[in-house]
């Protein structure tokens, strides 16, 4: 059992580690202030972006680009974007099942690339792992990001990969995000959804320059755009996820530091309770 001095170490250990998790959840609430802002203002662009592509090359006759092309090659990549550091609750860990979920489904061969390195750990020597990617700063820049777009653009239209993947957590709120695999490359649509485009804009529209240059132009921006967008949602779900770990470990603190101080409130008490027991009986045993 333990006595008044340990439980006092106890206490001022919690305490020192109280302040640490109130400080992340701080900083991390600061850090996610700016991601949220910066997805909410992204997705719209990048959305709309997307589905102007879709309309534009399922309309437009005889259109052809290397993004479009679909590849009998077996062979794939998937960038996993993660985080560096630990301390954000399951944001890693279930990103991590999601990869592994895919990989044991899918019939293709992939090659899994990462920025992040916790996942990368979590996965073990389990999947076919490629290089991971560093960069100056905590997190990449567009500038980083794109570096990335052409580099794996560059596998998908050499040949050397049939289609290019991406998995990330796609942020809902502080407190929730969705782990989820996309399709970067290629970013072709099947005949069927091509028809419901062609149906529910049954004229032409008109290009100013014209439709080829316009989709040469917007292809590349769309695929790097979507990239983008996905780093983003990763970013403002590690830190909203690391936001709500730090302020449940703060509350898991206090009630520990309560608990600690009831007990040795208790064990003090006791202990005078026994003095006081043995002062009376020695004073009694003197006037006997």
């Amino acid at each position: 059992m333990a006595n008044i001095k340990d439980l006092k170490k106890k206490i001022k250990s919690t305490k020192s580690t109280l302040k640490i998790t109130q400080a992340m959840k701080l900083v991390s609430a600061a850090k996610l202030a700016k991601a949220q802002n910066n997805i909410l203002n992204s997705r719209p662009y990048a959305r709309e972006l997307e589905e102007t592509i879709k309309v534009v090359s399922a309309l437009v006759q005889g259109y052809d680009h290397e993004y479009l092309h679909e590849k009998t090659n077996n062979k794939s990549v998937l960038l996993v974007i993660s985080s560096d550091k630990g301390l954000c609750g399951s944001y890693n860990s279930q990103l991590a099942k999601k990869v592994k979920k895919f990989l044991a489904e899918t019939k293709e061969d992939v090659k899994v690339i990462f920025i992040g390195k916790k996942v990368r750990d979590l996965l073990g020597s389990e999947v076919n792992k490629g290089k991971t990617f560093s960069f100056t700063k905590n997190e990449p820049s567009f500038v980083e990001m794109e570096h990335i777009g052409v580099e794996l653009g560059e596998m998908f239209t050499t040949g050397e990969v049939g289609k290019v993947y991406v998995a990330y957590n796609i942020f809902q709120s502080a407190l929730a995000f969705i782990p989820d695999i996309k399709t970067l490359l290629p970013m072709s649509l099947d005949s069927s959804a091509k028809e419901e485009l062609r149906e529910k804009f049954p004229f032409d529209f008109k290009y100013d320059p014209n439709p080829t240059q316009i989709l040469n132009t917007l292809i590349p921006q769309t695929y790097i755009s979507t990239l983008y967008t996905a780093l983003l949602d990763g970013i403002a779900a590690e830190h909203g996820s690391r936001m709500s770990a730090m302020d449940s470990a703060s509350g898991n603190c206090k009630k520990a530091i309560k608990s600690l101080t009831i007990r040795a409130n208790k064990l003090r008490q006791a202990a005078i309770t026994t003095e006081l027991s043995e002062v009376v009986s020695g004073a009694e045993s003197l006037n006997g």
